[in-house]
């Protein structure tokens, strides 16, 4: 077990005055099996005239602010958390019998609740759906196998790169370049899952990285569903299972439900914005 306390700050500047649409955060790490969270705050400039929170479809735990009428030229979101993560063995569990090769036979009430971690356009190119198969191959099909094996595959052949905006690449981009950014990675990853069968989402969170380091970027990694095992992580970027050097925030089927802030201007206005971020992380005790 590990725990961390995380501050995480975020600037919007926006290059003329703007009035301010409904913004939703996904920056409250969530609570599950593997992290506990002993302390959360967020603090946001201008002070919203109304703020809600929610769960959205994926379990997320969503804040939904408004903001007043006033026109203004920077956001700051300031967020400080204390979280302890609790699964130092990333295979501490049985696999079902069914669940060992792929392609998943899943039960029919299982198949209606993975279904949408199944299909989509990630899974749909041709050169994609060849080289998952490839590696399943490669892994006589057995589920872990492929798992741990494309991990590595990823990290060693592809290059990392940064890219501090933007969605993620389509897989076949990624695969054919060999090179992208770790949200970029996750969707290769997520996709080759989808093609053998297996269901795959995406999640956005912080990694502890070197101890020495000051400040920190967000990360994405994908989950896999194992039955038996339930959700697990997987970080090709790094090449290793996902345990306690990781922090979840959100996770989703689309990347885009798991963008840890989605917002607008209101109806009509456009303005150029520059995003600064910074984000501490230590460790509190282990």
């Amino acid at each position: 077990m590990v725990r961390y306390r995380i501050i995480h700050n975020t600037r919007y500047q926006y290059a003329q005055p703007v009035q301010l649409g409904t913004h939703i955060l996904r920056l409250q790490p969530r609570v599950d099996g593997s992290q506990r969270l002993h302390y959360f705050t967020c603090e946001i400039a201008p002070t919203p005239r109304k703020t809600t929170q929610w769960l959205d479809l994926e379990g997320n735990v969503c804040c939904q602010v408004w903001f007043p009428d006033a026109e203004v030229t920077t956001l700051t979101i300031a967020t400080q958390c204390d979280v302890e993560t609790l699964r130092s063995n990333p295979f501490d569990y049985l696999t079902d019998d069914w669940a060992i090769t792929a392609p998943l036979d899943y039960p029919q009430s299982v198949q209606r609740l993975v279904a949408p971690y199944l299909v989509s356009p990630y899974a749909e190119n041709p050169l994609v759906i060849d080289w998952a198969q490839q590696q399943l191959h490669q892994a006589d099909g057995n589920v872990g196998l492929f798992l741990t094996g494309l991990t590595q595959t990823i990290y060693k052949t592809c290059t990392y790169e940064t890219r501090d905006h933007g969605a993620p690449w389509p897989a076949g981009v990624v695969l054919s370049g060999q090179q992208g950014t770790c949200r970029d990675f996750t969707v290769l990853f997520m996709a080759a899952c989808r093609a053998v069968g297996l269901a795959a989402r995406f999640v956005s969170g912080y990694q502890r990285g070197d101890t020495e380091q000051t400040n920190h970027d967000l990360h994405a990694w994908p989950e896999v569903y194992i039955p038996g095992g339930g959700w697990r992580g997987f970080d090709p970027t790094l090449g290793l299972a996902v345990a306690d050097d990781h922090i979840a925030l959100a996770a989703a089927a689309d990347p885009a439900q798991a963008a840890t802030v989605i917002g607008k201007l209101q109806r009509g206005q456009i303005s150029q914005s520059t995003l600064e971020a910074t984000i501490q992380l230590a460790v509190c005790s282990e």
